[in-house]
């Protein structure tokens, strides 16, 4: 909102004041515009063209006077601004509206965001400790301990403390459910604003060289499935779920080539990946279209044991897990050259500084390599 002083010509030689309170405009369905305006008569004058020092220090005075008011009531527009709208809207239930989006979240394809969305939910209300939370009570403060809280109080299952970038996740969640309240217009001062987000701590992205990726393939796996589909990762860059909800009615040959278009869970958007014919055989001979091509891949204890117990048979002594075939993926093609928008592509990563990571590891390796070198005497 706007708020200026107007004149407007009154009696002869002299205008009036007022103040202008401009709301914006709208358009109606012919494009139309319709402006939005108040006004505030202020009850004053000044000369419009003022002769007599008594003039000219009624106008000095009367001017600032209808600035004095225009202030007064920019800043109380601003503390409208800061509050909320009704009492109504204050004293309602934070909880309702919270679950009311876990609802839409419930409804899209990704399920792993939505019990995300719902255990940020429980740990609020552990926080809390009350039956009822109202928008009233969610401050700078009461965001500020609900932050510590997460870093600090909450256990896994296994009585273990909260990992910094699982209370990051969690309070990202909610900082989410308050920015969109002030979008709906529910308060028209978001408490989170000013407050700092749990920094996400970068955790070593293990990976795997091209000579270990052939070790691998030749060393025997317990599950074939897993075998074939951790291979189909290195080869192909897609998350274990991705692979695991792949059909054959996906996968399409386009003259010597195959491709498949499938829709990412993770990203929830449609996805088209060009495949190579090494990763196609890995693919196995193809079945009716409805059917999983890695028919049998499970996520289990066993089969996560399993890939450890497979590197050892390879020779490969680092902690490996499904996750890291997509890793080697990304480290492998930045390695052999290609450029970090098309790996980026390739991976489906919504930002390039994600994908940057990778191309961190690569240029560690490359001082490594140059610190090989032995000493030659000097």
């Amino acid at each position: 909102m706007k708020i200026t002083v107007q004149k407007r010509k009154a009696k002869a030689g002299t205008l009036s004041l007022r103040l202008e309170f401009y709301h914006g405009y709208t358009k109606d369905s012919e494009g139309k515009i319709k402006h939005h305006r108040e006004y505030e008569n202020l009850n004053g004058f000044i000369y419009e063209v003022p002769k007599t020092p008594a003039e000219k220090k009624h106008n000095k005075q009367s001017l600032q006077l209808a600035e004095a008011i225009r202030a007064k009531r920019v800043v109380e527009a601003q503390n409208g601004q800061h509050g909320f709208k009704t009492d109504s809207k204050l004293r309602a239930s934070f909880y309702t509206y919270y679950k009311k989006l876990c609802d839409e979240k419930a409804k899209a394809p990704s399920k792993s965001n939505y019990s995300v969305w719902v255990s940020t939910l429980n740990h609020l209300q552990s926080f809390h400790g009350q039956e009822e939370l109202t928008f009233e009570q969610i401050t700078s403060d009461f965001v500020k301990e609900f932050r510590d809280y997460l870093q600090t109080a909450p256990l896994t299952k296994s009585k273990t403390q909260l990992s910094g970038n699982t209370s990051s996740t969690y309070f990202n969640k909610f900082r989410a459910a308050l920015n969109q309240a002030f979008k709906d217009e529910i308060i028209v001062k978001n408490p989170i604003s000013q407050v700092k987000s749990i920094k996400l701590v970068q955790n070593k992205r293990e990976h795997l060289t091209i000579e270990e990726v052939k070790a691998l393939n030749q060393a025997e796996c317990r599950y074939e499935v897993l075998k074939r589909a951790f291979l189909f990762s290195c080869l192909t860059g897609l998350r274990w779920s991705d692979i695991q909800k792949l059909i054959w009615s996906e996968v399409q040959q386009i003259h010597d080539s195959y491709r498949i278009t499938f829709y990412q869970q993770k990203t929830e958007g449609l996805q088209y990946l060009d495949i190579s014919n090494q990763a196609y055989k890995l693919m196995g001979e193809p079945e009716e279209r409805e059917l999983r091509v890695f028919k049998g891949l499970k996520y289990s204890a066993y089969h996560n044991a399993e890939i450890t117990k497979w590197c050892m048979r390879a020779g490969i002594t680092k902690d490996i897990t499904f996750h890291c075939a997509r890793h080697t993926f990304a480290v492998l093609q930045l390695s052999m050259g290609t450029d970090i928008y098309t790996v980026s592509k390739l991976l489906g990563h919504t930002e390039l500084k994600t994908t940057q990571i990778y191309a961190d590891i690569i240029d560690a390796q490359r001082k490594i390599a140059m610190h090989k070198i032995p000493d030659i005497g000097l």
